[in-house]
């Protein structure tokens, strides 16, 4: 018991001393991390301290190293702009010295001039002495010479002036007749030189046109599905062409009789495609006319591009061109309009290349000269006047349009091709065999013909036929009832009676058709 009342003291003991002594101990060991943390603090501060130093340090090397680089800078811009400011001095100083030399070259040659100037003046002095002395003598001799002639020296030069003057006339008028029949003949011979060589060169033969075509069967048999029964499709086929058809014993042929060209050709094709198809009837007539009729026209076109590509002619006007290939079929006197025309075109471009003027300009004048001869109306002007004013419509030259208007001297010519249009036209048209008056004539006398029936009211159609001797009215069947179309033939005849001239006598038909046309659907 004693024992352990003698260890729990021991214990209690112990328990007090270690304590005692973890407590100094503690003390020891905070005082000792007290101290180290001091150290570590005084050493972050003095290395704190050694840095700030040294970044100063460096940023005033940097300062100091911009601040020279500057100034390096500005000392280069400053010497760049001295060394620019004494070479312009320099330059200006040159300047200056070019200039006081060229101020004493100026002022050494006024003064040369001026020395002259006194020399010339000092010589006309002198010229002016020697005039007054010459004047001086001339008049003494004047004198000498009245006293001994007895008369003055004003009736003296008049005498000299007019003997003078007799003389020079006399002369001029013999030396003027020379130079005139020169003249004469050396133009005589250029310009037959020129036109012969022109002829030459681009004439070429023309065949008179008549007023029948001839259509080729292969057989007598086609005649009657032509005829067709009782005439009716003959007379379908004349009533729609405006041609006199003339089925005869002509063995294998039938005739087209009619004066205006572009209607036999209509027919013809038309019978071609009607023979060649086998159905001949009203109603298919009128249709295959209706086709070659368009066909025709689009032919015209054709005709007229290809005349001005091989004449060599561009920028016409549409309508023109169409114009051009209507000249196809269309006769001048007997002469094929668009060959005659094609001729004159190439006739003025070698005659203006000859005489140095354009050539071009000629040509395109010469190809539309008879323009007017083909327009299908037909107005009260002559076909050179009506011809220069669808040029000037359609934006033509002014020299071309002078040309067409003045080739048959309608107005007066106005620049040098004119001149050359009209001489072209009378060379192609007036060599032996190009033209025919009496065919002119004709054609002209049916188109007068048919123009004079269109104008009384209720007339669609009109055609002459049987070479002038018959008249075919087409009237509107709803406006004109039959006493008025006998009415109409009566005032007709008496119209040509009385406002035409012609052999025989003309029959006038008026024709009245009427239609009734339904479809089954």
């Amino acid at each position: 018991m004693n024992e352990l009342i003698y260890l729990i003291l021991a214990c209690v003991v112990s328990l007090g001393v270690g304590a005692f002594l973890g407590k100094i101990l503690l003390k020891k060991s905070n005082a000792s991390a007290v101290r180290e943390a001091e150290e570590k603090a005084k050493l972050i501060l003095k290395e704190a301290e050694i840095n700030a130093e040294t970044i100063k340090k460096d940023r005033i090397i940097e300062a100091k190293e911009k601040f020279l680089k500057l100034k390096t800078e500005f000392e280069e811009e400053a010497n760049k702009k001295k060394n620019l400011i004494l070479s312009n001095e320099n330059k200006l100083k040159q300047r200056e010295q070019q200039i006081s030399k060229q101020l004493e070259q100026m002022k050494r040659k006024e003064a040369e001039t001026d020395s002259l100037k006194e020399n010339l003046n000092a010589q006309l002095e002198i010229v002016n002495k020697r005039k007054e002395d010459l004047e001086k003598v001339k008049q003494q001799q004047i004198n000498i010479l009245e006293k001994v002639a007895n008369i003055t020296a004003a009736e003296a030069r008049d005498q000299l002036v007019e003997t003078l003057r007799e003389e020079a006339r006399s002369k001029a008028s013999s030396q003027i007749k020379e130079i005139i029949e020169e003249a004469k003949l050396t133009a005589t011979k250029e310009a037959k030189k020129v036109v012969l060589e022109t002829i030459q060169r681009t004439a070429t033969e023309h065949a008179i046109e008549n007023c029948v075509s001839i259509f080729n069967l292969e057989s007598d048999d086609i005649k009657g599905k032509i005829i067709g029964r009782e005439g009716r499709n003959i007379r379908a086929l004349e009533a729609a062409t405006g041609v006199e058809i003339i089925v005869d014993d002509t063995p294998e042929a039938i005739i087209i009789s009619g004066f205006d060209p572009v209607r036999r050709e209509i027919a013809r094709l038309s019978l071609h495609r009607l023979v060649q198809d086998g159905r001949i009837h009203p109603a298919r007539i009128e249709e295959i006319v209706a086709k070659t009729t368009k066909n025709i026209e689009e032919e015209i076109v054709e005709i007229g591009e290809k005349t001005a590509i091989d004449l060599g002619i561009h920028g016409l006007h549409p309508e023109l061109i169409r114009m051009v290939g209507r000249m196809r079929f269309r006769s001048s006197y007997g002469q094929n309009l668009l060959q005659h025309s094609r001729e004159v075109a190439k006739l003025c471009a070698t005659m203006a290349a000859e005489l140095g003027l354009n050539a071009k300009m000629a040509k395109r004048a010469g190809l539309l000269h008879d323009i007017g001869k083909v327009w299908p109306e037909e107005p009260e002007l002559p076909h050179a006047i009506l011809g220069m004013e669808l040029a000037q419509k359609y934006k033509e030259h002014p020299e071309v349009c002078n040309a067409i208007g003045a080739h048959h001297d309608e107005i007066e010519m106005t620049s040098m091709l004119s001149p050359i249009i009209q001489a072209c036209d009378a060379i192609s048209g007036s060599r032996p065999g190009a033209r025919r008056e009496v065919m002119e004539s004709y054609i002209k006398r049916l188109k007068e013909l048919e123009a004079l029936a269109l104008n009384f009211d209720g007339v669609n159609k009109c055609f002459a036929i049987q070479a002038g001797r018959e008249l075919r009215v087409m009237v509107d069947a709803e406006n004109v009832t039959d006493e008025r179309a006998s009415q109409l033939s009566f005032d007709i005849s008496q119209k040509i009676e009385t406002d035409m001239q012609y052999p025989g006598q003309i029959k006038v038909t008026v024709i009245r058709e009427t239609r009734a046309v339904s479809y089954a659907k």
